[in-house]
């Protein structure tokens, strides 16, 4: 199962409902649990035929959450500067240099906020609102996803 694929299948399958998704073919193992602590995608490469099946699991409900649930900021004000493709984040344009912006930073649309690599091509990434930068959502240097929010701004500031 190729990338895309299995990203197609993650899209499909947080937009279905379902928690949790089991995937068996000859070829792979393919577990997705959308209400754990953390976001869980495993794939297994298999060597011994195995039979095609597929579980679901229902959604928990409310009364299984944990007592002490952490307290959410609200975000609905500020707007999400996105990844446009797959690749490895980057805040500094290099290892010795500043990030390009840091939170409290303000931010004008079409200023360069972080570098995405992919297929080592480095991409600058714009801002598309102008703001001030509240949080900073992925670590230096780590993977993101098409679409994935990488800034949180705020729009008034």
């Amino acid at each position: 199962m190729k990338a895309k694929e299995i990203q197609e299948l993650i899209d499909f399958i947080s937009n279905s409902g379902l928690a949790e998704v089991k995937i068996e073919t000859e070829e792979f193992k393919l577990s997705i649990k959308k209400y754990s602590e953390a976001p869980a995608v495993k794939v297994e490469t298999v060597t011994a035929p195995v039979p095609a099946q597929v579980a679901s699991a229902p959604a928990p409900s409310p009364s299984a959450a944990p007592a002490s649930a952490p307290v959410t900021e609200d975000t609905s004000k500020y707007v999400e500067i996105k990844s446009p493709m797959i690749g490895t984040f980057y805040r500094t344009p290099n290892p010795d240099s500043d990030p390009f912006v840091s939170v409290g930073d303000k931010v004008s649309a079409g200023q360069t906020v972080c570098i995405i690599e992919a297929m080592k091509l480095f991409n600058e990434i714009e801002s598309e609102v102008s703001g001030k930068i509240v949080k900073v959502l992925v670590d230096n240097a780590t993977p993101v996803e098409y679409d994935q929010p990488l800034f949180l701004v705020d729009p008034a500031g």
